[in-house]
């Protein structure tokens, strides 16, 4: 596939990017730097801006599905997904954020989200909130294929297993607690663009 990964060069979409090459892809890496993309023959490194409306429709137009691994609390939710829609491209891939997810806590009642959770840190709320506004907007979107891969509560830099479990709505987690790597997250990512499983939905990723 000839994939557009809007923020290759982040903790996320570089391994989404390394991912896709690993599998034969072809990929156009939209990033404000290119010189921070590594240079292969299967990547195309293009300047781009999530916030250039007409720019990043052009840079879109033409692929068969799009990635976006970009903050959300940086993002205006509804130009992006406006922005993709507009490109015409068939298949909309996000990577998504945890705070959205329901948790069981205490005598908290399954459908707590991880965000409300009263452990939940302060200094990652905005990015959070964010989120679940992203997520929402995507479910009341009816033109997209989307999909919204949530990962645990910890996303942080590993290997790369191929060992994980999937679920829906509910935060993963084992007696470790709930995290995912960076790496398998990619794995699971390019697993649902290869065969969607998970079409208008979201659905998450944990050991």
């Amino acid at each position: 596939m000839h994939v557009a990964l809007i923020g290759a060069s982040g903790n996320a979409g570089s391994r989404i990017l390394a991912e896709l090459v690993q599998r034969g892809h072809t990929v156009t890496a939209i990033v404000r730097d290119p010189a921070r993309v590594p240079v292969l023959s299967e990547v195309e490194a293009k300047a781009g801006d999530v916030a250039d409306a007409t720019g990043l429709a052009a840079l879109l137009a033409g692929h068969d599905a799009v990635v976006s691994a970009v903050p959300f609390a940086t993002t205006d939710a509804a130009r992006l997904i406006a922005t993709v829609r507009a490109a015409g491209v068939p298949r909309y891939l996000v990577v998504g954020g945890a705070g959205s997810l329901e948790v069981a806590l205490g005598d908290f009642p399954l459908g707590l989200l991880l965000i409300d959770a009263p452990n939940f840190p302060e200094a990652y709320k905005p990015e959070a909130a964010a989120g679940c506004v992203f997520l929402d907007l995507l479910r009341a979107e009816d033109q997209l294929d989307w999909t919204f891969l949530s990962p645990s509560a910890m996303f942080i830099p590993g290997e790369r297993t191929g060992t994980f479990r999937l679920g829906t709505d509910l935060l993963l987690s084992n007696e470790s607690g709930s995290s995912i790597s960076f790496e398998d997250f990619a794995v699971a990512l390019v697993d649902e663009l290869e065969k969607p499983a998970h079409s208008r939905a979201r659905f998450t990723i944990g050991y």
